[in-house]
């Protein structure tokens, strides 16, 4: 949760303003290609599963934020509010009760009962990819069909915060065990968009479903489209062919922002963006190395660059917004001579050849060819390979590479789910620890970290925790970004959510 939601109110509704006003210069608005009822939204990946036990993911997140419900949500402030339960309380320190809003419709018109949370924590317990965000639970025992028992072996704080995640999103028994293996791709939740159809690579269509427990959407019909290309989803907006386009590059938003017909909506996100090494493989299993390479890269010229200067060097982990984050680490300055001398100590005066893996997002391209240019002053030849986004996640997942660039956010604003995934040496691959880093004093903080339930103990494991991290250096720490949409000025009531996960239910499109 975050420690001064206030604050990140503030901060999005000055963004926000000033925006617009910077818009209202006159001219026309842009006429929408889309019928009346369809919104569509384009993204730069497209979903990699439906299912939120299969993948983590935030394209595939995106979308499954408007299927599912989860049993209790986070608001925009990052506040716990209600959602599939109507209520909850604790019990002990280990039992925490949920009373279900009764009535509720699964989109295969199955009812919502205990039997289908305990069914679906059950199954998240057993997988690869999620299991860590509610680990500590032992038991899920059904009180009745609409009251729900969550056991935990030990004390979980976080254990709220992570409900809220998409991938504690409740699914129903029914229709998974029907679909089977193929229910990524036919998911069936109690959200307000059903699933329709998925053209792979393409679009996925949703339906409004009539059904919702909270009232039905006015849009009737959501299109997620994959549009890889920032410029492209810019030019799509410009055309009125995409209602919102996430993620406008640095290099197009003053072309949205300028625009009479758009709007470009900023504000803060809950994610990092880091270039990860794989410590398992030399010479990245030299700290040295590693340190090296923190140091022979000016970040900030990468922020000025490549995103026009919309983010905050990452000196560690996490950014102060997120409970747990440590803001007296000072971080790697960029210091080249400094970076040589780590070289020659670790045994590579004469530097070594290595390759950089990234997805096709352009941002990530340019940063991979910055990161290749200047690395070539410590004597590092890197080449540059462009992966696919499904098969990059399941090859770093795999381990296959020596460096990659992804980002990692920290939906539920809890230094648990930042840090433990990435960094606790139970989680390596899939789950999010892609550097196979393994630290047992890290380990060690970060599990006493989850099950402490004194707040002043867990802030001071996790402050030791980074600070051990940014010491052993798994990855280069590059920047919090602040996050954007631009939408055409026809669309109301979208609001950013800070993980990134931004709901679709109260959009209207005005005629």
């Amino acid at each position: 949760m975050f420690k001064n939601k206030k604050i990140l109110s503030l901060v999005i509704t000055i963004l926000t303003l000033s925006i617009v006003l910077s818009a209202c210069g006159g001219g026309k608005g842009i006429t929408r290609s889309n019928p009346e009822d369809t919104l569509v939204v384009a993204q730069g990946a497209d979903a990699k599963s439906l299912d939120p036990h299969a993948t983590n993911d935030q394209p595939s997140s995106r979308v499954a934020k408007q299927i599912y419900n989860t049993l209790v949500a986070s608001n925009v402030d990052m506040e716990i509010v209600p959602a599939l339960a109507e209520s909850w309380e604790s019990i002990d320190e280990l039992t925490w009760e949920f009373k279900l809003v009764p009535g509720v419709k699964f989109h295969n018109g199955e009812e919502l009962k205990a039997s289908d949370v305990k069914f679906t924590y059950e199954r998240m317990l057993a997988s690869p990819s999620v299991s860590h965000i509610i680990g500590p639970v032992a038991e899920i025992k059904v009180v009745d069909d609409y009251t729900v028992q969550i056991i935990t072996s030990e004390p979980f704080a976080p254990l709220l915060s992570h409900l809220t995640h998409t991938a504690s999103s409740i699914l129903n028994e029914k229709a998974v065990t029907e679909a089977g293996e193929d229910y990524g791709q036919n998911p069936v939740g109690t959200g307000p968009f059903a699933f329709d159809s998925w053209q792979s690579g393409d679009r996925i269509t949703l339906k409004a479903s009539e059904d919702y427990f909270q009232g039905a959407a006015a849009v009737k019909t959501v299109i997620f489209r994959n549009v890889p290309e920032g410029s492209n989803r810019t030019v799509g907006l410009e055309t009125g062919e995409i209602d919102i386009a996430y993620d406008v590059e640095p290099i197009d938003k003053n072309l949205v922002a300028d625009n009479a017909g758009l709007e470009l909506i900023e504000g803060p996100s809950l994610s990092s963006q880091y270039l990860g090494f794989n410590t398992q493989k030399a010479p990245f299993d030299n700290v040295k190395v590693r340190q090296a390479i923190n140091y022979a890269v000016n970040v900030q010229e990468i922020i000025d660059v490549v995103l026009e200067g919309a983010g905050e060097v990452a000196k560690s982990p996490l950014m102060e917004l997120i409970f747990g984050s440590n803001e007296e680490i000072q971080g790697y300055s960029y210091d080249v001579e400094k970076a040589k001398e780590l070289m020659k100590e670790a045994g590579f005066e004469n530097g070594f050849k290595t390759s950089i893996w990234t997805n096709d997002s352009p941002v990530r391209v340019r940063i991979a060819e910055i990161v290749q240019a200047q690395l070539k002053e410590i004597g590092i030849d890197a080449s540059i390979e462009v992966v696919e986004w499904g098969a990059f996640l399941d090859r770093t997942s795999a381990g296959e590479h020596d460096m990659f660039i992804l980002g990692w956010t920290t939906v539920t604003g809890d230094a648990d789910y930042g840090l433990y995934a990435l960094y606790h040496s139970s989680q390596h691959g899939d789950a999010g620890n892609r550097f196979f880093y393994t630290n047992p004093e890290v380990d060690k903080l970060l599990d006493l970290g989850k099950t402490e339930v004194d707040q002043e103990k867990r802030l001071a494991a996790y402050k030791e925790a980074q600070e051990i991290i940014v010491a052993d250096a798994p990855q280069l720490f590059l920047y919090f970004q602040t996050q954007n949409v631009g939408e055409n000025k026809a669309i109301k009531g979208f609001e950013l959510h800070p993980a990134g996960h931004h709901s679709l239910y109260n959009v209207t499109i005005e005629q």
